[in-house]
């Protein structure tokens, strides 16, 4: 299987270092950035970047507007990117959708959701 790679795009560290452990333990490789802007960079160098999971509430850029930026940008626009949040109350999900995100999963991360989520982009 072709080593796809996901972009992790978190302010917290330790949130980044649970998802990195969980993908590569499933084979994928993982990429990261603690910031919308360097996230952002990354989708526009690394044309192996296949989906993109996006913490929604970041200090700077936040993930709406990280959002915005990415899907508003011809040449990595059509990545799709995974609302990962710990906001989950109602209107939460559609909120992140409308805003650009194809999926959304919340935090704490059930890790069979995501894996399924992530499989459905990266076949």
């Amino acid at each position: 299987m072709e080593q796809q790679t996901i972009l992790i795009i978190d302010d917290d560290a330790r949130n980044i270092f649970a998802l990195k452990l969980v993908l590569q333990s499933k084979g994928y490789s993982c990429i990261t950035a603690t910031q919308a802007e360097e996230g952002i960079r990354l989708l526009k160098e690394n044309n192996s970047i296949a989906i993109v999971l996006m913490d929604m509430m970041m200090p700077g850029i936040d993930g709406y507007q990280a959002l915005s930026l990415i899907k508003n940008d011809a040449d990595i626009g059509h990545i799709p990117i995974v609302a990962v949040t710990a906001q989950a109350m109602k209107g939460d999900k559609e909120k992140c959708l409308q805003a650009g995100a194809q999926a959304y999963v919340s935090k704490p991360i059930n890790v069979d959701e995501l894996i399924e989520v992530i499989s459905q982009y990266l076949k």
